[in-house]
């Protein structure tokens, strides 16, 4: 049923930050923006790591639940080559700590960060990850236009 991380959304209180921090943190700009009937950023979305997953950020007056006060939504662990590096750079561009860096067992290690706008941020040392990614071998990224995401057929 499930067959692969597809989209994952956060949501930003200012959309003009959201985009900067993680613009920097990305070292890429997104790939597509929608705006909203008033002509602010509404809707953004990158293309993120070997597979391009995307990773979308919504102005959470779009939010179809309110905020409980808290960090919001799950924890999807995105892999990294080096858990304390990522986890210093994204203390280091303000991201609070969740969970400290946590050795799983059989090689996983995870830690997670609430990002400057409520979302929680998990990374992960995955031998599961390095395993598939071996498998696929080495290929080219697809030519992502970073204008619009692909028409539906």
């Amino acid at each position: 049923m499930l067959r692969g991380l597809s989209q994952l959304v956060f949501f930003a209180d200012d959309m003009a930050a959201a985009k900067r921090w993680y613009t920097d943190l990305l070292g890429m700009e997104p790939y597509f923006e929608r705006f909203g009937p008033d002509g602010s950023l509404a809707y953004m979305e990158f293309r993120v790591g070997d597979y391009q997953h995307e990773l979308g950020l919504i102005d959470r007056n779009y939010a179809p639940h309110a905020p409980a006060g808290g960090p919001a939504g799950a924890v999807a662990n995105w892999h990294v080559d080096d858990v304390e590096a990522a986890l210093e750079k994204l203390l280091s561009m303000g991201a609070k700590e969740h969970e400290a860096r946590t050795e799983r067992g059989a090689g996983f290690v995870t830690a997670s960060v609430v990002d400057p706008f409520g979302n929680i941020l998990g990374i992960t040392y995955s031998p599961q990850f390095l395993h598939v990614r071996g498998r696929v071998g080495d290929f080219e990224l697809p030519d992502v236009k970073h204008d619009m995401p692909p028409e539906s057929q």
